[in-house]
């Protein structure tokens, strides 16, 4: 891509943060947005009820207290009275509910309305089944009093209340604006940083908020830029025109042995796995003999060398650190069996399969796993595997709309708990892009999402895992990993965590 805005006129100023977003956000409307791109925009222009601390439980933000009752059914926030919108304006309960309702309305079409079902008639708003949004159980008593109702007692649903997608939104600002309205001359925010500019295709530049009621942050400028090739993201920052370069975006695999003797490298552990996902709804993958051939015939050890380390191969889809996690639930590499139900399925020795589409967004790692599990699939199963990769725009588009038979996606925590893993594959989910539905599998999440006991929740997850990964094998999960990064030693303060949140509020020089 042309780099015309990633010239830098103050190599050394102080106050000048410099990091590489590697494309363009999708959409900087908190409820629309799907991607860590987005995300990771949004996350330094907002602040929502609560955040996550750092043993990654949630902590008050603009709720500055909370009550549960009704055995947990019921949660009144208080909120502060001090948090203002970049424009002047209080942060007010109703601001939350319009929100909270804009994210379930069917209008939007947000694939993350169903976060927020567990809230009293949410899910039969927004699937159209009720039409007064009056009746659903999100309500502002007060401009600092927020009640939410729910249908069910709901361990996690406070770590919801982090998420960028349930931040408060200014109804007058997007009537006014409609689609318009996160341009910067009409965004207005409450976080950190405000939108002073956005490149198309180029760069964001942030500000700092003075209004920002914990204090205008030390740096007063930050330029995101959206290059998307990782070796000239890292000439950018070995020559002191990028301050942050990121595995994701900014690292390529090549180099991270190298890069690993330098001391501000660091290896941070993920709540974030990778996996191919099957197009259930259409042949051939709608036979569930097949998609367990195919997911038997990856040998994951080799991800770990071919991505130079950070990675765990992974055949359960629950990642380290979270309840439930089981690693030896899954298809773990057995090309025999693959073979066999290759055979069983109709298709003896590859014979009558069709060519098999596997798509994947445009990325160094996501090339190189799919270049492997191509030569996997034509040795073991002697199919004929074409691979096809978009950009991250298009791409996301392809899954929502048409997505390849065989797909590639990973997924990180929005919130730490299982059921944030395991609802991306419900019927109703807006994320479930391979289409499958099970009325048992959402049957168990529901059980789960209710039950108090961690043991009993444990039991219900691994039924439901082995429902995905093996009775139907809807996915075939890759790895789980662990995010390179690099901050450049002027700075200090940029906490990368297992989130995968560039969160840059408390970025200063170092020595300050």
């Amino acid at each position: 891509m042309a780099l015309a805005g990633c010239k830098s006129t103050d190599k050394s100023a102080a106050d000048h943060l410099r990091v590489n977003l590697g494309t363009e956000p999708p959409s900087l409307d908190w409820s629309i947005a799907t991607d860590h791109v987005s995300f990771n925009v949004i996350a330094n222009l907002m602040v929502g009820l609560t955040e996550f601390d750092k043993d990654l439980k949630p902590a008050p933000v603009i709720a500055k207290s909370w009550e549960l009752s009704d055995g947990g059914q019921k949660i009144v926030f208080k909120l502060r009275d001090d948090v203002l919108w970049s424009d002047g304006k209080k942060v007010r309960a109703q601001d939350f509910e319009y929100s909270w309702k804009r994210l379930l309305d069917p209008k939007t079409a947000s694939q993350y309305a169903y976060i927020l079902f567990d809230i009293v008639n949410a899910a039969d708003y927004a699937q159209g089944k009720l039409k007064d949004p009056a009746k659903v159980g999100v309500k502002a008593a007060d401009d600092q009093t927020l009640v939410v109702t729910l249908t069910h007692p709901a361990s996690y649903f406070l770590a919801i209340t982090t998420f960028e997608v349930t931040y408060p939104q200014r109804q007058d600002i997007i009537e006014k604006h409609g689609n318009s309205w996160t341009q910067p001359a009409n965004i207005v925010t409450n976080g950190p940083f405000t939108l002073a500019s956005w490149k198309q295709q180029n760069e964001i530049e942030l500000r700092a908020n003075g209004k920002y009621f914990r204090g205008k942050p030390a740096m007063d400028k930050v330029t995101m830029y959206m290059v998307n090739e990782k070796t000239t993201a890292l000439t950018m920052y070995e020559q002191g025109n990028l301050d942050f370069a990121d595995e994701s975006h900014s690292i390529p695999t090549l180099d991270k042995p190298r890069l690993a003797k330098l001391p501000e490298y660091k290896l941070v552990p993920q709540l974030r796995g990778e996996y191919y996902g099957f197009a259930v709804d259409r042949k051939p993958f709608d036979n569930p003999k097949l998609r367990r051939a195919f997911s038997l015939a990856i040998d994951r050890e080799i991800f770990p060398k071919i991505l130079q380390g950070g990675k765990t191969p992974a055949t359960s889809w629950i990642p380290p650190g979270m309840l439930a996690h089981n690693p030896k639930i899954g298809l773990a590499y057995n090309p025999e069996a693959a073979r066999k139900l290759l055979a069983e399925a109709g298709y003896p020795d590859g014979k009558g399969l069709p060519p098999i589409v596997l798509g994947y967004n445009t990325q160094e790692d996501h090339k190189l796993v799919a270049e492997a599990i191509q030569a996997m699939w034509q040795k073991t199963l002697n199919v004929v595997v074409k691979i096809e990769n978009q950009e991250w725009k298009v791409y996301l588009k392809k899954l929502q709309t048409d997505p390849f038979v065989v797909h590639r996606a990973g997924w990180g925590a929005d919130y730490p708990d299982p059921d944030n893993f395991m609802k991306l594959f419900t019927a109703n989910s807006g994320n479930n892009h391979g289409r499958w539905k099970n009325p048992q599998y959402d049957k168990l999440l529901d059980q789960a999402a209710s039950e108090a006991d961690s043991a009993k929740r444990t039991e219900l997850y691994d039924q439901a895992q082995k429902l995905l990964t093996e009775t139907d094998a809807v996915i075939a999960p890759l790895f789980w990993k662990a995010e390179a990064t690099l901050l450049s030693p002027k700075f200090t303060g940029l906490e990368y965590n297992s989130m995968a949140r560039m969160d840059l509020r408390n970025v200063k020089p170092a020595g300050k």
